[in-house]
């Protein structure tokens, strides 16, 4: 039986996959698969996971033909995984040697439906510890009751797909898949139901993963229409934490995040392309007129003066029935 699934898209990442490969190699274990999705590369990916494929133990190639997007292509791994637990690695980061054995021991030992954990930020030469934001390691909790305080940072908010490990049980309960087509902000939606509807988790302190920032080819370093698929990703945050049980108390989160990232967006308005730029003011509008407008004044009565100043003028920008809609 195969204990670990590790599922790992690629996107003309060709100056990074060698480091990735090598990594998994590390990491190698007779119980683990890695499946490697090429999301239709136009670069030498395609030829360099076809070597995986031969020499890499584990390896399992599988190709898109059309370009899906990070969603699409970790959808494509999950419907191809085989293991018990199944966790997920970006082609243009690596692993220290050995992590994955450690990573199962560790959600073995603790017997819960998934495990956080921190990771190392790569910008060029820098390195930096990036924690989950949650003070307890090691205890197994109900992940639900860690989602507020709506004010401070937490473990919804820390929603790399890769810095953890989840049991087969929560990809059979449907929990495990994304939004198809998201092209960013695709983990949002994803790590809110895990903590709204998954049983136990916890976050220990592996440090295992190397994620990569700053690359080029990155979404979060392109100014282009994708981007605003954060919106999107926030309005299905928003829409399903409404139909919660505990809506009254997690929705003031839920949005007070969501105005968050739009101001975020908006206070680096400059590296998007104008059309683009314009785009993300109208849309952004339209968001804020979706949301419940109750939570969104408490949202902004509790933000600082700057963001809550930039949200209340954008709220008040007329926008057309097309946007809204």
């Amino acid at each position: 039986m195969v204990k670990l699934s590790v599922i790992v898209p690629f996107y003309n990442v060709q100056q990074y996959a060698p480091d990735t490969l090598r990594s998994l190699r590390a990491n190698a274990r007779d119980d683990f698969e890695f499946i490697l999705v090429d999301d239709c590369s136009r670069d030498e990916t395609p030829d360099i996971l076809e070597r995986a494929a031969r020499e890499l133990p584990g390896a399992v190639h599988l190709r898109h033909e059309t370009n899906g997007g990070l969603a699409t292509a970790r959808n494509t791994g999950l419907d191809a995984a085989r293991g018990e637990y199944l966790t997920f690695l970006d082609g243009d980061d690596w692993l220290a040697p050995g992590y994955f054995s450690q990573l199962v021991a560790a959600i073995e030992d603790l017997g819960c439906d998934f495990v956080r954990t921190d990771h190392v930020q790569c910008t060029a030469r820098a390195r930096s510890v990036h924690r989950v934001p949650h003070g307890r390691r090691g205890v197994v909790m109900n992940p639900r009751d860690v989602i507020l305080p709506a004010d401070r940072s937490t473990s919804v908010d820390y929603a790399y797909a890769w810095a953890g490990i989840y049991h087969r049980r929560l990809a059979d309960a449907g929990l495990l898949h994304f939004t198809d087509g998201l092209r960013t902000a695709e983990d949002r939606p994803w790590i809110w139901r895990l903590h709204r509807e998954a049983e136990s988790f916890a976050a220990v302190g592996l440090l295992g993963v190397f994620y990569r920032r700053g690359v080029a080819s990155s979404l979060t370093q392109i100014g282009d229409v994708r981007q605003l698929d954060f919106i999107k990703a926030f309005d299905q945050v928003v829409q399903e934490t409404a139909a919660d049980r505990d809506a009254d108390e997690l929705l003031p989160k839920a949005v007070r995040t969501y105005c968050a990232i739009i101001s975020h967006h908006l206070g680096s308005i400059e590296r998007f392309e104008p059309p683009v730029a314009r785009k993300l003011k109208s849309m952004s509008a339209a968001a804020l007129k979706r949301m419940p407008q109750g939570v969104l004044d408490d949202a902004l009565d509790s933000m600082d003066l700057q963001r809550a100043t930039r949200l209340r003028r954008l709220r008040r920008r007329p926008v057309s029935a097309e946007v809204a809609a």
